[in-house]
């Protein structure tokens, strides 16, 4: 006697925001996302005329304050909760597109940007964040501020002569940083492939009348990934067929099942370990001592050569790391070359790479918080004295840092498991190892106390 097949459950599909008329209407209308840009652009010029215009003490500046004690902390957050909304919002990427449409060439993006600028937005990410170091452009207002005006004179110098965002594209510092952690986002833009394959006008890409195509260069039918999606919704506005969801998904899924990994987001991935590595040990006493032992071996004090040395190590150490993991990991039986290997579990450290950045900076956040109130009201004139700027005490920060440390370290693991397949356990053994000794590492320096850098 046959027996009855088994009823398959229907596929659960993901939550799109855009099934909520409100959202829909609001996404599709002219006041997104102008109305978040101009309130953007509005405080980042105050914050400019601050940093370059205001006091020299750094921790009574507006702009240090709201740059670097409120905006880059919770820039992580950000790119977790809305992929990198940040970008549809930001004031170069509004820039860009005002002087496009005023003065812009429009001339195709140079093949030289199109092929190296994620190396290039690599390089400019670490070159920042050594100068920092070196020229202490944190505790500089006019430092950060000649910093922002230099980034605005890239972005008017590229939008004047190529199409779209180029620099948001190819230039930006933030932009590997965004394409990475916009990974393990909570939402994702995507399309309706049945509805796509018979579009003939693809406005999505090439956009309409009244509203440009994607300004990222991306063509929704195709996009596999977030990191270069920055949810501005012209392709929502653009579609005539309704076919582009925004749907809410679990944070890291997208690393699960990455279709076309590239060496150098895993790359970067381990680089940003290291330069987390450095934030924190800058800021602990036991830096100077690291100092004075790199110094016995270059033969020199000074601070930049010396400094030079410990950042180079720092960053060649996880990546020396995760090579030395995947070829014990093949040892032991993983399948795959070691290239390929080294490129695909690169990824995997991002949601540590999310908590570590997340877990230092909100230090400044924790132990600064009160600057953010205090040197706002200032603007207008109401002066004050407080004896501390602290929002809670240090072992209660130190707790906090290690929940974000063990939630990062979680979802590490996990994204090892899903990327591991059907492997061995003994194979990847070694991956689970390394992540774990980045999660201790990063906990034991957060258990050290950590000096102020505004």
């Amino acid at each position: 006697m046959a027996m009855p097949e088994e009823k398959l459950k229907p596929k659960k599909e993901p939550f799109d925001l855009l099934s909520i008329p409100i959202v829909k209407k609001f996404v599709k209308s002219r006041w997104y996302p102008g109305i978040f840009q101009w309130i953007v652009i509005t405080v980042f010029s105050i914050i400019v005329f601050e940093l370059v215009m205001g006091t020299v003490n750094p921790s009574k500046n507006f702009g240090t304050t709201m740059t670097w004690v409120l905006w880059w902390p919770i820039i992580p957050i950000i790119f977790l909760v809305a992929g990198r909304f940040w970008c549809a919002i930001c004031p170069f990427g509004k820039l860009s597109d005002i002087v496009r449409k005023t003065i812009g060439a429009n001339r195709p993006m140079p093949k030289f940007l199109r092929k190296y600028g994620i190396w290039l937005i690599d390089l400019f990410f670490i070159a920042i964040t050594y100068s920092d170091h070196v020229w202490g452009i944190v505790e500089s207002p006019r430092g950060s501020g000649y910093l922002l005006l230099l980034l605005v004179t890239m972005v008017v110098a590229t939008s004047v002569f190529y199409e779209r965002r180029t620099f948001c594209k190819t230039l930006c510092f933030l932009g590997g940083l965004a394409g990475n952690y916009s990974r393990t986002g909570a939402v994702k833009l995507t399309s309706t492939p049945d509805i796509c394959k018979t579009c003939k006008v693809q406005s999505c890409y090439r956009g309409t009348e009244k509203v440009e195509g994607c300004p990222m260069f991306q063509f929704p039918r195709t996009m596999e990934s977030s990191a270069e999606c920055n949810l501005c919704a012209n392709c929502v506005k653009n579609c005539p067929n309704d076919s582009i969801k925004i749907e809410a998904r679990i944070p890291t899924k997208e690393l699960w099942g990455l279709k076309n990994p590239k060496i150098e987001h895993a790359s970067l991935a381990a680089v940003i370990m290291g330069i987390v590595f450095v934030q924190n040990i800058t800021m602990l006493e036991p830096w100077q001592n690291i100092l004075s032992a790199i110094g016995t071996v270059t033969g020199t004090a000074n601070y930049t050569v010396n400094f030079t040395v410990a950042f180079i190590i720092a960053m060649a150490l996880p990546i020396l790391l995760l090579l030395g993991t995947v070829k014990l990991a093949s040892f032991f039986g993983m399948e795959g070359t070691v290239k390929k290997n080294f490129t695909l579990f690169g990824y995997a450290i991002i949601p540590l790479d999310l908590a570590g950045h997340l877990a230092h900076n909100l230090f400044h956040i924790f132990t600064e918080g009160k600057a953010i109130w205090y040197n706002s009201i200032g603007l207008f004139g109401v002066q004050s004295n407080p004896t501390s700027l602290s929002l809670a005490s240090t072992p209660t920060v130190q707790m906090i840092q290690y929940a974000i440390i063990i939630i990062g370290w979680i979802g590490t693991t996990y994204v090892v498991y899903r990327m591991a397949k059907k492997s061995s356990f003994k194979a990847v053994l070694p991956y689970y190892v390394l992540m774990l000794a980045l999660a201790i590492v990063n906990i034991y320096l957060f258990s050290l106390p950590m000096m102020h850098r505004v």
